[in-house]
């Protein structure tokens, strides 16, 4: 931590830095490092980051990442769970996975649950010197688990007082269990009462093992984290999964979506059932301000133009097509029909007084045309300092407003030459439809 401050600390672009170190574990600590404000830097916040990666990589025997604080589940922008009954399986197709990952462009600080390993003393019985001494694995077991644990509560000795007993906890002194030949001597009973010295009926080694075993719906699970660097979360999951350790798992491991990617696959799932409510809305609501189920299909027209705007300024900003982007499309479709609206409901008005529909149209196009530009105007003046992204974190809002503005550009143009032709064709087939059931 000492040296990770030492390298951060010059940077102008920081302001404060807060180390918590060892509250997650003894090898463990977390650093806030807190940026001066926007507009007294010259860079954002991930290139500050591209900056300091290389540097803190250099920090020996370290794991450095960039955490993200917002993340579903998941301390980087990227997260998936493999998943499966059999650990070997799963350490292979991990590793295999986690190579591959490294070497991907955009992905940086890639990490995996099954390398963080602790050291550990492993025991492994003989089958054949045990059997032939009497001595069981569970004897073994107990024998070590006695001498570096002690025994559970329930079965120590208690020293009694007159008003408590303090359990007696007996094992081997810390400093004699740092020596592996302490292990090696202690003795296990056997069946007929004799003590055989634990190295004759068993393999002492040292060696390394998971530092915590993590299960998600009852199987074993390894995470494959990543922090992404120029690559929007959805195209680097789609090069992830299209990896060759991804595309060929073996039958008994299973890949699972977790932290953002959950999050982003939850989102745009629900995003359909979302914006098909929002459009039956609209139309419901039309059909009984107009008592007529054709003439709102004109004003529903003005909708898939604004999306092709959104979409088309989010692909100009360069900005993902996230959580925010999809609010502001929801929110075009309340906004983008009252361009529509305006025109169907003049057109109307005039037809009534007896004027070809011709007439109607471009007299309520040409009155309409100034309420129209003034209310798209002022609504794009009021979403620019959010797309521009000014204040704090602005940048998190952006996308909905450039998505907004976007889609009202296109809608404004287009709706007053679609919707027009559009409801010619409409009202046409309206007066042939209601003129043959009236014939009939």
């Amino acid at each position: 931590v000492q040296q990770a401050t030492k390298i951060l600390e010059p940077s102008p672009t920081v302001d404060l830095i807060l180390a918590d170190v060892g509250d997650d574990g003894v090898n463990t600590a977390l650093m806030y490092v807190k940026l001066i404000p926007n507009d007294q830097r010259d860079i954002s916040q991930a290139v500050f980051e591209d900056q300091m990666r290389p540097k803190l990589t250099e920090i020996p025997g370290a794991r450095v990442t960039f955490r993200r604080e917002g993340a579903g589940g998941g301390s980087k922008d990227l997260s998936i769970i493999l998943k499966s009954d059999n650990p070997v399986a799963l350490k292979q197709a991990a590793d295999t996975i986690e190579e591959e990952m490294v070497q991907t462009p955009g992905l940086v600080e890639v990490t995996s649950s099954l390398s963080l390993v602790t050291p550990e003393i492993i025991i492994e019985p003989d089958p054949l010197r045990s059997t032939d001494l009497g001595v069981s694995v569970q004897a073994i077991a107990s024998t070590a688990a006695l001498a570096f644990l002690g025994d559970t509560d329930s079965n120590l000795a208690k020293f009694n007082l007159p008003d408590r007993q303090i359990p007696i906890h007996v094992k081997v002194a810390s400093e004699k269990r740092k020596d592996i030949e302490t292990l090696k001597n202690l003795r296990v009973p056997s069946n007929d009462g004799t003590l055989v010295p634990l190295s004759a009926v068993a393999t002492i080694r040292l060696g390394s093992g998971p530092a915590a075993i993590k299960r998600f719906n009852r199987n074993r699970q390894v995470e494959l984290s990543a922090n992404l660097e120029g690559v929007s979360l959805g195209d680097a999951l789609e090069t992830v999964r299209g990896l060759p350790g991804m595309t060929s798992l073996p039958p008994d491991v299973s890949e699972e979506p977790f932290g953002d990617a959950k999050i982003m696959r939850d989102v745009f799932a629900r995003f359909g059932a979302a914006l098909t409510m929002a459009i039956l809305c609209i139309y419901g609501v039309l059909v009984l301000l107009y008592n007529n189920f054709l003439y709102p299909i004109a004003i529903m027209l003005s909708l898939p133009l604004s999306v092709g705007g959104a979409l088309l300024g989010l692909l100009l900003t360069q900005n993902e097509l996230g959580l925010f982007a999809l609010i502001g499309i929801v929110l075009l479709m309340g906004l983008v029909t009252k361009n529509a609206i305006l025109l169907v409901d003049f057109t109307l008005a005039y037809m009534k007084e007896g004027k070809p529909i011709f007439k109607a149209l471009v007299e309520a196009g040409v009155s309409r045309l100034r309420p129209i530009l003034m209310t798209t105007l002022s609504t794009i003046a009021g979403m620019s300092p959010i797309a521009l992204a000014l204040g704090a974190d602005g940048a998190v809002r952006s996308p909905m407003a450039i998505a907004v503005i976007g889609g009202l550009i296109t809608s404004t143009l287009l709706t007053l030459v679609v919707v027009p032709v559009m409801f010619t064709y409409i009202d046409s087939f309206y007066k042939g439809f209601r003129g043959l059931i009236t014939n009939n």
